[in-house]
């Protein structure tokens, strides 16, 4: 089974920048496309972003393009969420997720229900 940390959420003031990162342990991320979700209280999770297992693909939600980007390191299995110019509504708890597809190197998505591995979670809060 393949577990996720992640790490890197705190307080931020909006026009600021956080790092999220998420490590992997139990299998290799090669094999695996990655998301990063967040869910806000009230509100349905939503996908943020997404890199297939390849790298070569990534995806991400209209709401965050052009401020967020999404990268990945196999050699140290993490993959990273680069967070610039934040809002008061990116404040979520935010989540990364795997899904495993070894023979779909460009395969990237932003269903929640198509990841079937999940961290706990870092919550992300932008006020003044």
């Amino acid at each position: 089974q393949l577990q996720l940390v992640e790490s890197g959420g705190g307080l931020v003031q909006p026009g600021g920048s956080l790092r999220l990162s998420c490590a992997a342990s139990g299998f290799t991320l090669a094999n695996y496309a990655l998301g990063w979700f967040r869910q806000a209280p009230g509100k349905e999770r939503e996908g943020v972003s997404c890199i297939s297992s390849s790298g070569g693909n990534t995806n991400y939600a209209d709401s965050v393009k052009g401020r967020f980007t999404i990268s990945r390191d196999n050699a140290k299995n993490t993959v990273y969420l680069q967070m610039n110019s934040l809002k008061p509504e990116d404040t979520a708890r935010y989540y990364c997720a795997g899904l495993w597809s070894p023979l779909l190197p460009r395969l990237c998505g932003l269903s929640a229900g198509a990841f079937g591995s999940w961290g706990q979670g870092t919550q992300v809060t932008v006020s003044s």
